[in-house]
């Protein structure tokens, strides 16, 4: 394994924004930033061994500060949204900055992707680390972070978080990156297909919070457990779909057990032969189809995205988790570590 370290950029403070290329024996690569601890580029070989980078993002590093899409990047300390911006824990009500209408979305506007990281190289692997402070957009405790970014010669990425709180707080780390397996500059999404590892799905009311319901797929087009084309059903007459543009639904995986590794999504491109097999020992998997990826900034092919061009698989605790009770818990505890991986395989068909 090769890791190059190329300084991308000076931020207004005068932090180095570093690019770190990790190249594997076979000549795939990865490309991640200490700007939100974001992943930049994947580049992986389709059936003709031809490369091409399927992961969306930016032209420029300063673009990958306060992006709406938050492309490529770690989100937290709570990815997703939080109702109202309020949540209580031992009988304390806290207050977050309320960035999505009147909920809390992905840590806050400035939540840990619009974070310049600590950065460094770890023999195979790239580490980021980063302190947030006790009350940092409203959140209780001061939390250690560390994302870690390993990279193999099988083409398998996979990304682990770690995380240490000093009084009792709540987390949901994930990486928000868009996935488009024909290419980044190739278009739209919709005609690859996706399987889910997902009997159930949560729905959502008005503001995208979930009801507390754990609807069954079937009969829906919320069922992707044979795999189907992600445009197949995106614009069928129904109440959830229209709520959100698309797809934005967190799906529970099915058989999720804590700190177990399991296959939560296939994402299929016929024309490239390209498979992404995504794995996660998170409770849900939030697919989102990028139903507002228009107005974010230039791409690195040097045109606009256009809504529905990346599928993003997010790998996470569900939405609002800390107000509804029957949901996994997103407690962390002083005692305790947290720790999560999700893994990417790229391979071919």
């Amino acid at each position: 394994m090769e890791i190059e370290q190329s300084v991308w950029g000076f931020t207004e403070e005068g932090e180095a924004v570093i690019l770190y290329t990790m190249r594997n024996s076979k000549g795939a690569e990865v490309q991640v930033t200490n700007i939100g601890a974001a992943l930049v580029s994947v580049k992986v070989p389709d059936r003709n061994g031809e490369m091409a980078d399927v992961v969306l993002g930016y032209d420029r590093w300063d673009s990958y500060l306060n992006d709406g899409a938050a492309s490529g990047k770690t989100v937290g300390r709570f990815a997703n949204r939080i109702a109202r911006g309020m949540f209580s824990l031992d009988g304390k009500d806290y207050r977050l900055a309320q960035n999505n209408g009147p909920n809390a979305l992905h840590g806050g506007v400035k939540g840990f992707a619009n974070r310049w990281w600590q950065s460094r190289v770890e023999t195979d692997r790239v580490v980021f680390s980063l302190v947030s402070e006790d009350g940092d957009q409203g959140y209780p405790g001061r939390l250690h972070v560390e994302v870690c970014y390993d990279w193999d010669d099988d083409d398998t990425l996979e990304i682990t978080f770690f995380a240490k709180s000093e009084v009792p707080t709540i987390i949901n780390l994930t990486n928000h990156a868009y996935f488009n397996l024909a290419g980044e500059d190739s278009g739209s999404v919709l005609g690859q297909t996706l399987r889910l590892n997902a009997d159930s799905y949560l729905p959502c009311g008005r503001t995208q919070i979930p009801t507390g319901e754990l609807a069954a797929v079937e009969g829906t087009p919320m069922d992707f457990r044979t795999g189907k084309p992600i445009g197949r059903d995106i614009d069928a007459d129904d109440e959830q779909l229209g709520i959100c543009r698309g797809y934005d639904h967190c799906f529970p995986v099915k058989g999720y057990a804590k700190g177990v590794l399991t296959d939560v999504a296939e994402l299929y491109d016929e024309a490239s032969g390209r498979v992404l097999t995504v794995a996660t020992t998170q409770p849900g998997v939030h697919l989102y189809t990028g139903n507002w990826l228009e107005g974010n900034p230039m791409s690195k092919s040097g045109r606009y995205y256009e809504n529905r061009y990346g599928v993003a698989l997010e790998c996470q605790n569900f939405p609002d988790a800390p107000n509804h009770p029957d949901f996994p818990p997103s407690r962390l505890d002083p005692d305790e570590v947290y720790e999560e991986h999700i893994v990417y395989r790229f391979g071919v068909r």
